[in-house]
C-alpha cells in the first residue's frame, strides 16, 4: 500500500539528504519497499527480527518467547529489549525482563530478573553504550528510570531518578543527557532534558513545546543529528486511548531546549487505529513506525523529502510492531 501524504518543506529536512538521494525507491504502488542501506529490527508475531525494509522474514534474533521493543545500539552490534514472562489484560501489570542480545541473536543475556514491570528500554549516545529503561513503582503506579551496563547480572541495575515522583526517558543526546518525560516535584509536569547522576539527584533542564500545551507528546525519538524529534501527539481530550494518535515531526533546539514547526506524518485525522512508535532510519531522510489501520499491525515507511509513506513489512497477515533504524538509538 502505497500513500501520498503533505510534502514538508525541504528547507527544514533535507539538511542531511543530499548523500541519500542515489538511494532506491520502491518499485510501485501496492508494492513493498525495495532494499535499502538501512536495516531495521522490529517485533514480528512476538519475535524479534533484524532486516531490510521490504525483505521477508528470515531467521529470527530471538524465538520462542514474547520479545518486545528492540533498540539498536549506537555501535551497531546489539540489541536491548524486553521479554515478557507474565500477563496480564492491563499492560502496565506485566512482569518483564530487560535483555540484551547481539544483533547476530548470540551472547543473550538478561539484566533484571522478571519480578519488575521494565518497559521501552534504549541506549545512551555518549559512547558508553548504557542501557536504560522505566521500571514501575508498584506502590504509586508512576515509573522510574533505572540503568545497567553491557555484561551486567540482574540486581545490578540502579535507578536514575527517585521513585517519588513519576519520570520516563524517551530517547538520549550524545552529550549523556537523556530525553525525559517527568512529573517532577519542582517543574511539574513537562518533558526535560535529564543529566544522569547516579547515587545524586539529576538535573532537569526543561524542554519548551506549545504543542504539548494540547495534548500529551509520547515514544519521542530524537534524530541522529539532533536537530529534529518524531513522536506520537495524543489530544487531551481522547484521555488515555493510545488509539487515534497523530504521528509527527518537528524541529528540536537542543542549545535553546525547544521544540518547533510540528508536521503529522500520519494519521493526521485521528482516526481509530493504532499509529504508534516513530522512529528514525537513514539518518534523518525517513521515519518507520507501524499502524493496524489494514486490520493488522504493519510497518511502514515515511519519507521526509517527497511525503510519501510505503509498507515496509512483506505478510499481511503477520503481526508486525516496534520498528528501530540501525545503530540509531531511540
Amino acid at each position: 500500500m502505497k500513500t501520498q501524504h503533505m510534502v514538508l518543506p525541504r528547507r527544514h529536512f533535507l539538511r542531511a539528504a543530499g548523500a541519500l538521494a542515489a538511494l532506491p525507491v520502491a518499485a510501485s504502488a501496492g508494492e513493498a519497499m525495495a532494499p535499502r542501506r538501512c536495516r531495521i529490527s522490529y517485533y514480528c508475531n512476538g519475535e524479534i527480527h533484524v532486516n531490510v525494509p521490504g525483505q521477508p522474514e528470515g531467521k529470527p534474533v530471538t524465538s520462542g518467547h514474547w520479545d518486545f521493543k528492540p533498540s539498536w545500539s549506537k555501535t551497531g552490534d546489539m540489541l536491548v529489549c524486553f521479554r515478557r514472562v507474565k500477563n496480564d489484560p492491563v499492560v502496565t501489570n506485566w512482569k518483564t525482563a530487560i535483555f540484551i542480545v547481539n544483533v547476530d541473536g548470540s551472547g543473550l543475556h538478561f539484566l533484571s530478573d522478571g519480578t519488575h514491570t521494565d518497559f521501552n528500554p534504549t541506549w545512551t549516545r555518549d559512547g558508553k553504550n548504557t542501557p536504560v529503561w522505566n521500571r514501575k513503582n508498584p506502590s504509586t503506579g508512576g515509573f522510574c528510570i533505572m540503568a545497567s551496563r553491557v555484561g551486567a547480572k540482574p540486581g545490578e541495575e540502579v535507578p536514575l531518578t527517585d521513585s517519588s515522583y513519576s519520570s520516563w526517558v524517551h530517547s538520549a543526546l550524545r552529550d549523556g543527557r537523556l530525553f525525559v518525560w517527568a512529573k517532577h516535584p519542582k517543574f511539574g509536569f513537562g518533558y526535560f532534558l535529564m543529566t544522569p547522576n547516579p547515587g545524586g539527584e539529576p538535573k532537569f533542564e526543561p524542554v519548551k513545546c506549545e504543542l504539548a500545551k494540547k495534548g500529551l507528546l509520547d515514544r519521542v525519538s530524537v534524530s541522529p543529528n539532533e536537530k529534529m524529534v518524531c513522536f506520537e501527539f495524543q489530544p487531551w481530550a481522547k484521555g488515555q486511548s493510545m488509539v487515534g494518535r497523530t504521528l509527527y515531526v518537528a524541529e528540536f533546539d537542543v542549545e535553546r531546549r525547544l521544540i518547533t514547526d510540528p508536521k503529522p506524518i500520519a494519521n493526521e485525522g485521528g482516526k481509530p487505529f493504532w499509529f504508534a512508535y516513530p522512529r528514525w532510519i537513514e539518518g534523518e531522510a525517513a521515519v518507520v513506525y507501524h499502524s493496524s489501520e489494514t486490520g493488522k499491525n504493519q510497518l511502514y515507511m515515511y519519507r521526509l523529502d517527497d511525503g510519501s509513506t510505503t509498507r515496509i513489512s512483506t505478510n499481511p497477515n503477520a503481526d508486525y510492531r516496534y520498528p528501530h533504524g540501525e545503530a540509531a538509538p531511540c
